[in-house]
């Protein structure tokens, strides 16, 4: 018997601007949810997808090509951690997975405390900072058939 499930990441956007010259500079976010589709608890494979974060900056009239350094961090959801974040659903069993900031999916993106990592880089009118959230599953995990959802809060600081 195969059980189905189907999962998907929200992700919410925090802006903070933390330096007064950083003020000038008017930045959006945009991001894309992941969705892991359909497990199967017997498959031998982990189940691997991928998400997007965007940072946009228009830089002040009187600098226009100043670059703005940024930082892009995650919060660890539901589990309350970094080591192990849970997709939470039907059943009473969590969902065990991970974001990565690699594809190798082996430095785990959250807000550089202990073993976590953040992405940085700088951002100008014409070069914004994308940067790919890769997912994974982990295989053979026994859980309920039905729907499993996590909530990961985007924290953008410049």
């Amino acid at each position: 018997m195969m059980r189905i499930l189907f999962i998907t990441l929200g992700l919410f956007l925090t802006l903070l601007s933390a330096a007064p010259e950083a003020l000038a500079f008017k930045c959006n976010v945009m991001a894309t949810g992941l969705n892991f589709g359909s497990y199967d608890v017997f498959d031998n494979v982990a189940k691997d997808t991928t998400g997007a974060i965007t940072v946009t900056c228009n830089a002040p009239e009187q600098n226009p090509n100043a670059p703005l350094p940024v930082t892009v961090s995650l919060s660890p959801g539901n589990s309350g951690t970094f080591a192990q974040r849970q997709l939470r659903g039907t059943g009473n069993t969590p969902l065990v997975y991970n974001l990565f900031t690699n594809a190798a999916c082996s430095t785990i993106w959250g807000d550089g405390s202990g073993s976590s990592s953040i992405i940085s880089g700088n951002v100008t009118r014409t070069s914004p900072l994308t940067a790919t959230i890769y997912g994974r599953i982990p295989p053979r995990q026994n859980v309920a058939a039905g729907s499993y959802s996590d909530l990961i809060t985007v924290t953008i600081q410049w």
